[in-house]
């Protein structure tokens, strides 16, 4: 099998060599083109994670109120209205279906949409462990908070949340670098990501093997990344003395 990489040194328009594989003034080679689509791929899922965060943390604590029925329900539907409808079906919603309901996100670029999308659908994932983090604390945090006065927003600020946060890390570090390989469905609505790169470059340049292993590549290199980082997160944020087993917490 004969490998050409300097398919990526080429430009876009004539397919012509640029020398030092960076365009200059107005030439775009593949190289460019890949580390642009990089680049949204990225932005996508750092938004998409932090409106999943807010949301999920948010429904996740709704989901483990004391005697608050109705808002446990509706943290409830929201989470399973979201994890069991697959993630395309759900940006095709966003792009096609809720504009022409909603005319004010006829404006919304194609992008942002997305973010909503794959957002909202991680929320509900994030929202399920931020319930079983909290959950799995031992009853007597919540009592001990309850005898300090604190009221019920104090002890989950204070001693719930900062606790939970730390035993729920790891499956959070999952569901990161998830949001960075889903990210990857954005080629269905047409947003410049490396999926959508990968596609068309491969069909201008008949080089697949050599654009789907740089995407490959760059796709490791970001969950290496991801993983790295939360990683020493998590070392940092241990609870000394604290083990989580089959869903349970104790000291």
């Amino acid at each position: 099998m004969s490998w050409d990489w300097q398919v990526f040194c080429e430009d876009t328009i004539e397919r012509q060599p640029v020398q030092g594989c960076f365009g200059k003034g107005g030439d775009i080679t593949y190289l460019d083109w890949m580390l642009s689509a990089w680049g949204w791929t990225v932005s996508v899922a750092l938004l998409a994670l932090l409106l999943a965060l807010v949301i999920g943390v948010v429904i996740g604590t709704l989901r483990t109120l004391p005697d608050r029925p109705i808002v446990v329900r509706l943290g409830n539907a929201w989470v399973e209205l979201f994890r069991n409808i697959p993630l395309l079906v759900q940006i095709f919603l966003w792009y096609h279906v809720l504009p022409s309901m909603f005319p004010v996100l006829q404006g919304v670029p194609g992008f942002l949409l997305v973010v909503f999308a794959l957002g909202f659908f991680t929320s509900a994932r994030i929202a399920e462990q931020v319930r079983s983090g909290i959950q799995a604390l031992p009853r007597g945090q919540r009592y001990a908070g309850m005898a300090m006065g604190f009221t019920t927003f104090q002890y989950y600020r204070y001693v719930l949340l900062p606790m939970a946060f730390r035993i729920i890390i790891p499956p959070l570090t999952s569901e990161t670098m998830n949001i960075f390989k889903n990210s990857s469905v954005a080629f269905a609505v047409s947003v410049s990501e490396l999926t959508m790169f990968a596609m068309q470059a491969q069909e201008e340049t008949s080089r697949g093997v050599e654009v789907y292993l740089a995407v490959t590549g760059l796709y490791i290199i970001s969950a290496f990344a991801i993983n790295r980082i939360m990683a020493v997160i998590e070392k940092r944020a241990r609870i000394p003395g604290f083990v989580v087993a089959g869903g349970t917490g104790g000291h």
